[in-house]
């Protein structure tokens, strides 16, 4: 363990490490129509697939390169990872078959589970506790930063070229990233802590991982909240082009309320050592739930209200959500910094593969009305805080962060 000394590249590179993520997720949400058009899709509710089912690879993929880590090191993996990455994209930009394209989207994902796990894994090499949530809430903040403008910078790259260019640029960026890692991170894993190969290093890690059960309850907390959350990413263009008629402001709508996720971050970062991960989290909880019910207690006719209703009720939902991303994981990562490898992988896949059947179910609801949007936010807001509530009548108050 590092001195927790706060260290502006090392943080500034884990955040642009994981944004290759957000980038090949959220630059694509212009093009969706599009590249429907495109592969001949009939159901606009399919072209959802493309964005889902990324999260299915990130999931399974952490499965594989979370344990090989552990063994081999965190940087050789990263690589690995961005390569199949690579693959990914170029059947993506040749395809003329949906499936494939979908295919080709699962595969992106499983490659670019590398740099998303490992950056976690990372991350916990260096530090712990608070600190580690603080490092995580800043990390975040700077991954925002994609998102607040992946989706403007997609439109424009397909107004001046085609959808295809969007993927060129997203291989293009990762190109770049993947030098700077090269040249300027150092192995963050030491030989003398890596754990010997074995073919059942998964199951042992696993079994390790089941052990601690701050570390499965605060997971299954993530895969609700990330759900539910994930369900918004895969329908915002949907909502806001063809529910609000607003395709021209969608990308400034989608950044608008990224800043909000991001301010709360930031906020978090400079409070969490203060009140501790689980009560900021906690709270968080508490007023995500609420916020939700609240739309649903208002709009139950399932009738949208007027846009700017709307905006305010969703930044105020994200803005709750900054404080729940990095607090949970850093809750459920805390007692595993013996196994940071197997268990950011089995953190992420448990949490992505609850999200994406949560996204693909509540977003075949949304055709005509968010209301099924938010009833997904409120009973997974309420499950969140069912988790805390268990988790602080059995677990030992030193554990708890309380101010």
């Amino acid at each position: 363990m590092k001195s927790e000394k706060f260290e502006n590249e090392f943080v500034l590179l884990m955040a642009v490490l994981m944004s290759i993520v957000a980038l090949s997720i959220d630059a694509l949400l212009p093009a969706l129509p599009e590249i429907g058009e495109y592969l001949g899709v009939k159901n606009p509710n399919d072209n959802q697939l493309l964005i889902t089912m990324i999260f299915l690879g990130l999931g399974f993929g952490q499965l594989v390169f979370g344990p090989l880590s552990d063994s081999f090191g965190r940087k050789p993996i990263v690589y690995i990872g961005f390569i199949i990455f690579v693959l990914a994209t170029l059947i993506c930009v040749s395809t003329k078959s949906f499936e494939i394209m979908v295919f080709a989207r699962v595969l992106q994902g499983i490659g670019l589970s590398s740099p998303r796990s490992i950056a976690l894994s990372m991350i916990r090499d260096q530090f712990s506790g608070d600190y580690m949530a603080k490092i995580m809430s800043i990390v975040v903040m700077f991954f925002i930063l994609i998102p607040v403008i992946a989706p403007t910078l997609g439109q424009w790259v397909i107004q001046l070229f085609n959808w295809q260019a969007v993927f060129y640029f997203n291989l293009f960026f990762g190109v770049i990233v993947m030098i700077w890692f090269w040249r300027r991170q150092e192995e963050t894993l030491p030989k003398r802590n890596r754990i010997k190969f074995s073919y059942n290093i998964f199951l042992d890690g696993l079994f390790e991982f089941c052990r601690h059960k701050e570390a499965v309850a605060f997971t299954i907390a993530s895969g609700f909240i990330t759900g539910s959350f994930m369900v918004y990413l895969s329908t915002s263009q949907q909502i806001f082009q063809e529910q609000y008629n607003l395709a021209e402001m969608f990308p400034y709508i989608f950044a608008s309320l990224a800043i909000s996720v991001g301010l709360a971050t930031f906020i978090n970062s400079k409070i969490v050592m203060k009140f501790g991960m689980w009560q900021m989290a906690f709270t968080a909880a508490i007023v995500y739930a609420i916020i939700s019910l609240l739309y649903i207690a208002i709009y139950f006719s399932g009738n949208n209200p007027n846009i700017f209703v709307l905006l305010t009720f969703f930044a105020l939902q994200f803005f709750s959500v900054g404080f729940l991303f990095g607090n949970l994981r850093a809750l459920a990562m805390q007692p595993l910094g013996h196994i940071a490898g197997i268990g950011a992988a089995i953190n992420g896949f448990i949490s992505t593969v609850m999200a994406v059947p949560i996204a693909n179910y509540i977003g075949s609801f949304v055709k005509t009305s968010v209301l099924p949007l938010f009833i997904g936010f409120s009973v997974f807001g309420v499950l969140t805080i069912l988790v805390f509530s268990y988790m602080s009548r059995t677990t030992s108050t030193k554990y708890i962060n309380k101010p």
